[in-house]
């Protein structure tokens, strides 16, 4: 099963303890069916010192969520919008806004 969201996307959360909050898609994991949105279920890690972090300590992060609790938001119109697909002679996928039937990039 293919997913619609992709990477580099604006999507907003639609529920859950984030619900309402807007970022970019920095990670798609089909996979899980989960996405990283950027600035979004910020979670707490207990980090040893290393070469990557030399200080250590306790770092906060993005976590996963599952890609049924994200929308992805038109670029176009600005909204949250469920997304079409269409297949085009030659067999290529479209991405197109349900709301304002414009094409996706």
């Amino acid at each position: 099963m293919g997913l619609r969201i992709k990477k580099g996307d604006t999507a907003v959360v639609i529920t859950g303890k984030n619900k309402g909050a807007k970022g970019r898609v920095l990670t798609v994991m089909p996979e899980d069916q989960r996405v990283i949105v950027e600035g979004v279920n910020m979670i707490k890690k207990h980090q040893k010192p290393n070469k990557k972090f030399q200080q250590g300590g306790i770092i906060e992060k993005e976590g996963p969520l599952h890609i049924s609790n994200t929308m992805l938001v038109c670029p176009k119109c600005n909204k949250p919008t469920r997304i079409g697909v269409a297949v085009l002679a030659g067999g290529k996928k479209q991405r197109s806004c349900k709301k304002c039937k414009e094409v996706i990039e």
